[in-house]
C-alpha cells in the first residue's frame, strides 16, 4: 500500500496563541472551509470540534491539544490546537516538539499579550517556522501596524505584512494582497463568498510603500533577489512568494495575514499561507538522534518513507471508547497495523495493533501511516510522553522532551477507604498522561501530595478525577515539610542498667553530636580505642543513636546533617547487651541534642524568574518581602531573569501573585536548593 498524498505536500502546523486570541474559533473554520465539518461549532455555545472535553466547554478555553487532520489544495494538513492559559504551557512545549511550522494568532485589539510571549519564545527554541494572523479586525479598537509594532518590540520578531486590512472595525470588509497588488472583498454577512477585485485608489500609493518593504525583507536574505532589486528591476508575484518561502523557514521573517476568523474573513487565504510558506518534512529535513551503543555517535534519519521506522510519542490520552491512546509523529520510514515497534527508551517491545487518524475526539482507522504523519495507535502498555519508537533492526534514540518541573502542591485524600486504591490508579493514568502532573505520599504525613504548574491546572484534574474516574476528593493545602539541626558540638552520657527476671543489663555510652556538612544527613562515627568495646555493641550504640535523632527536640520534625561520635562506652563483659547499648546511646544522643543549640530548618528553593524589563523592579520587591535573596539578574532575548533563593514557605501562591504583578508576561520555575535555618517572620 503507497500513502494516498506524496510528503512534500504534507504540513504539520500547529496554532498558538494567548488565551481567547480566538485560535479554537479560527481551528473551526479551517476545519470548515477544507470539508471536515458541515456546521462550524462556537467556543462561547460550547460546540467546538477541538474543544470536546467538560472542562473545555464550560470554561471555554482549550485544556489539551487537540490533533485534526484536513485537506486544502491537494495538500494535507494536520493541524494542533494547543492552549492558550499559561497553565497548560506543556500542551504547546510537547506539540511544538513535533510540529513542522505554526501559526501565531494574535488579536488585533490586545496585540501580543503574555502567553503568546511565552509560546513565542518556545518555538523559538524548537526552531519552529511561523506565520501569524491578525484576527479579530472587526472589533472596535483593532489596529493593525499596532500589532507589527508589538511583535518586534515584545517578541523581537521581524513581522513583514503580506496583506493589509481594507478597512477596520465595522467597516472591516476584506483584505489586500501585497503579492498580487489585489483587493479581496468578503460578503458582508457571512464572508463565505469573496471577490477578487482591483485595490481602491485610495489605498494604493499606501499598498506601493508596504510592498516595497516586503520586498525589502525578503530580498535581504535572498542573493538573487536582492541583485534584482537592487538593479530597478521589477520582482514578479512567484519569485516575491518563493523569496518569502525560503526566509520564513530560515526563521528570518514571520509573515502576516489579518481578517477576522469569527466573521469567516480572511481564514481561506490564511491556509494558502500555510501551504505557500510551511515547511513539509522534507524541507525541514534530517532528523538526528543517537546510536544506542554509544551516545556521543549522533545518527540521522531522513524524511522518506523507504527509510527505517522511527517516531516520537509526544502525547497519551486516555479515550472513554478506545481506552489508552499514544500519538505518535513519524520522522522517517512507514508502519503498517498490527507491525511490532521497539520502544528505545525503555527497552520494550510494542504492537500497533491499530493505526488511527484522530480528528478531535473522532477515530478514523489507517491500513498503514508514512514519514511525516501524526496519528495515534491504542494500547500502548510502556510508551511514555517523550518515549523513542523505532525498527529493532535499526534503532535509533531521537531527543526527548523537557517540561519544566511542578510548581505547586495541594493534598488530596479520598472520601472512603474504598475509593483509596481507585484514587492511586487515577493519578497513575493522570500523570501517563500528563507530563507536568505528579503525585507522591509523603512520607510523614501520609498525605496524597498533588504537584502541577498552577492553579488551574490541579482544578482541572481535581475535576476530572471526580467527573471521568469517579473519585471524589477532599482538597486541603500541604504543610512545608520543616526539619531540624544543632548548630554546635554537644556531648552527653546515657546509662543503662536494669534487673529482669534474674538477669541483669548494662549498657554505658557518652556521644558527642556535632553538625555535618549540608546535605550529609545523620551519620555515625566510632572513635573507642579498638577492643574497648565488642563490634556488636558498637553497631547497636549507632543504631539507637540514629534513631533518637529521627525527632529534633523543638518541634518533633526529622533531623538534619548531624555526625553522631561514640567517644567513650563502659563494659561490663557479664551484664552487657545490646539492647542495653542501644538504650544508652539513645539517651545519650536525645541529651547532647539538646545541649547543641538546635535550630528549625525550612527548604529553600532556588527561583528562576522570566520577566519582562518593566517588571524587574516590582520582581525584586516582592521576591524581597518573601525573604527570598536575589542572586543576580541576566538577560535572555528581550527578557530578564531574576535568580532568587527563597524559603517555599513563603511560595505558596506566589504563581498568581506574579501574574498579577507582571499582567500574566513573566513566568517562573523552582527547584529544590537546600535546607536553611528558618526565620522568625511577624
Amino acid at each position: 500500500m503507497t500513502r494516498s498524498v506524496a510528503i512534500e505536500l504534507v504540513r504539520n502546523i500547529g496554532i498558538m496563541a494567548h488565551i481567547d486570541a480566538g485560535k479554537t474559533t479560527t481551528t473551526e473554520r479551517i476545519l470548515y472551509y477544507t470539508g471536515v465539518l458541515h456546521r462550524m461549532g462556537e467556543v462561547h455555545e460550547g460546540t467546538a470540534f477541538t474543544d470536546y472535553m467538560d472542562q473545555e466547554k464550560e470554561r471555554g478555553i482549550t485544556i489539551t491539544s487537540a490533533a485534526v487532520t484536513c485537506k486544502w489544495h491537494d495538500h494535507t494538513i494536520n493541524i494542533i490546537d494547543t492552549p492558550g492559559h499559561v497553565d497548560f504551557t506543556a500542551e504547546v512545549q510537547r506539540s511544538l516538539r513535533v510540529l513542522d511550522g505554526a501559526i501565531a494568532i494574535f488579536c488585533a485589539v490586545a496585540g501580543v499579550e503574555p502567553q503568546s510571549e511565552t509560546v513565542w519564545h518556545q518555538a523559538n527554541q524548537y526552531h519552529v517556522p511561523r506565520i501569524a494572523f491578525v484576527n479579530k479586525m472587526d472589533r472596535v479598537g483593532a489596529n493593525f501596524p499596532r500589532v507589527l509594532d508589538m511583535m518586534r518590540s515584545r517578541l523581537g520578531a521581524n513581522p513583514v505584512a503580506v496583506q493589509l486590512p481594507l478597512g477596520a472595525e465595522d467597516t472591516f470588509e476584506g483584505v489586500i494582497d501585497l503579492i498580487d497588488r489585489t483587493a479581496i472583498v468578503f460578503d458582508r454577512d457571512q464572508g463565505e463568498k469573496f471577490e477578487i477585485v482591483e485595490v481602491p485608489d485610495d489605498m494604493k500609493s499606501a499598498v506601493e510603500v508596504a510592498r516595497q518593504t516586503l520586498v525589502e525583507a525578503v530580498a535581504e536574505h535572498d542573493d538573487v533577489l536582492l541583485e534584482r532589486y537592487l538593479s530597478g528591476s521589477d520582482i514578479t508575484s512567484d519569485e516575491l512568494r518563493l523569496g518569502l518561502r525560503k526566509a520564513t523557514m530560515l526563521l528570518k521573517v514571520t509573515p502576516v495575514f489579518c481578517g477576522s476568523a469569527f466573521k469567516n474573513k480572511g481564514v481561506q487565504h490564511l491556509l494558502d499561507g500555510v501551504i505557500a510558506y510551511l515547511p513539509s518534512p522534507v524541507d525541514v529535513g534530517y532528523t538526528h538522534g543517537y546510536s544506542l551503543a554509544d551516545q556521543a555517535n549522533e545518527e540521522i534519519r531522513q524524511p522518506a518513507d523507504d527509510e527505517s521506522f522511527s517516531a516520537l510519542a509526544f502525547k497519551i490520552i486516555t479515550d472513554p471508547f478506545v481506552g489508552r491512546l499514544t500519538f505518535i509523529r513519524i520522522y522517517s520510514g512507514n508502519i503498517k497495523a498490527g507491525e511490532q515497534l521497539y520502544n528505545v527508551t525503555n527497552d520494550k517491545k510494542e504492537r500497533a495493533g491499530k493505526i488511527m487518524r484522530m480528528s478531535a475526539n473522532k477515530r478514523e482507522e489507517l491500513e498503514a501511516a508514512y514519514a511525516g504523519d501524526i496519528v495515534a495507535i491504542p494500547s500502548m502498555r510502556f510508551t511514555r510522553t517523550g518515549d523513542t519508537l523505532c525498527d529493532p533492526k535499526r534503532p535509533i534514540l531521537l531527543e526527548n522532551i523537557r517540561f519544566s518541573d511542578p510548581v505547586i502542591n495541594q493534598a488530596v485524600e479520598a472520601r472512603t477507604l474504598a475509593d483509596q486504591e481507585k484514587l492511586t490508579e487515577s493519578l497513575h493514568r493522570l500523570s501517563e498522561e500528563d507530563p507536568t502532573f505528579r503525585f507522591h505520599t509523603d512520607a510523614e504525613s501520609g498525605q496524597v501530595i498533588i504537584s502541577g504548574v498552577g492553579e488551574l491546572h490541579l482544578e482541572i484534574l481535581v475535576d476530572r478525577l471526580k467527573r471521568e474516574f469517579n473519585v471524589p476528593v477532599k482538597v486541603g493545602k500541604p504543610q512545608v515539610a520543616y526539619r531540624e539541626t544543632i548548630t554546635s558540638f554537644a556531648k552527653a552520657e546515657g546509662k543503662f542498667v536494669r534487673s529482669n527476671a534474674g538477669k541483669n543489663q548494662f549498657g554505658q555510652t557518652t556521644i558527642e553530636l556535632r553538625p555535618n556538612d549540608p546535605g550529609k544527613g545523620l551519620e555515625f562515627r566510632n572513635e573507642l580505642v579498638p577492643g574497648a568495646l565488642p563490634e556488636k555493641y558498637i553497631k547497636s550504640a549507632e543504631q539507637g543513636a540514629l534513631e533518637a535523632l529521627k525527632v529534633g527536640p523543638i518541634s518533633g520534625y526529622p533531623m538534619i546533617d548531624i555526625m553522631a561520635v561514640l567517644i567513650d562506652s563502659a563494659y561490663n563483659e557479664e551484664d552487657a547487651t545490646e539492647t542495653a547499648y542501644a538504650v544508652s546511646s539513645s539517651i545519650a544522643a536525645k541529651d547532647a541534642c539538646r545541649l547543641a543549640n538546635p535550630v528549625i530548618m525550612e527548604p529553600v528553593f532556588h527561583v528562576e524568574v522570566v520577566t519582562p524589563e518593566d517588571y524587574v523592579g516590582e520582581v525584586i520587591a516582592d521576591l524581597s518581602s518573601r525573604s527570598g535573596m536575589v542572586q543576580g539578574i541576566s538577560q535572555r532575548d528581550i527578557l530578564q531573569v531574576v535568580t532568587a533563593l527563597v524559603p517555599l514557605s513563603q511560595l505558596f501562591g506566589y504563581v498568581t501573585q506574579l501574574r498579577s504583578l507582571t499582567q500574566g508576561r513573566a513566568s517562573y520555575t523552582m527547584h529544590f536548593h537546600g535546607y536553611e535555618q528558618a526565620q522568625r517572620r511577624a
